[in-house]
């Protein structure tokens, strides 16, 4: 197995076993004696006014960046630094060794620039779930207060 595929694995496997730790589901309570659909009402404003103050609506789709690695990163630098590799070893007499110490050379720079896209995609999703977690966050406490300030107990 090639080592992008298994780090791409590994973070599947991460994301899919992780929770968000602000994440909850809350529960309502009539307090003051609501009917079912005097709380659906009720629920329905709170929703549109955490909306409102959160920016956050948990319905909406939130779509993940889509950011990919180029493909190739060893290869191409391999290639690249063996045609330049090529045209130095022409000059100094040795096109073979020049050839080989460059596609050498350009196969570890690849590797490195591939290596620093994957961790910046990496960062960057786990900078988005940050965000859409706080979001979630915010917009839950709002509706909290919201339910609560119409006599309702939320927990």
């Amino acid at each position: 197995m090639k080592p992008h595929h298994c780090l791409a694995f590994v973070v599947l496997a991460a994301f899919a076993v992780a929770k968000p730790a602000t994440a909850q589901q809350l529960f309502f309570y009539p307090a003051q004696g609501q009917s079912q659909d005097q709380q659906n009402r009720d629920f329905g404003e709170c929703h549109a006014w955490a909306i409102q103050q959160t920016g956050y609506d948990p319905m909406a789709q939130q779509a993940a960046p889509q950011q990919q690695a180029t493909e190739g990163g060893v290869l191409r630098g391999a290639g690249r630094g063996a045609l330049a590799g090529l045209a130095v070893g022409a000059i100094a007499g040795d096109a073979g060794e020049g050839a080989a110490i460059g596609a050498a050379a350009g196969g570890l720079i690849g590797g490195f620039r591939r290596r620093d896209q994957e961790r910046q995609i990496q960062a960057s999703q786990q900078q988005y779930q940050q965000q859409q977690a706080a979001g979630r966050d915010s917009y839950n406490r709002a509706v909290a207060a919201c339910m609560q300030g119409r006599g309702y107990s939320v927990s």
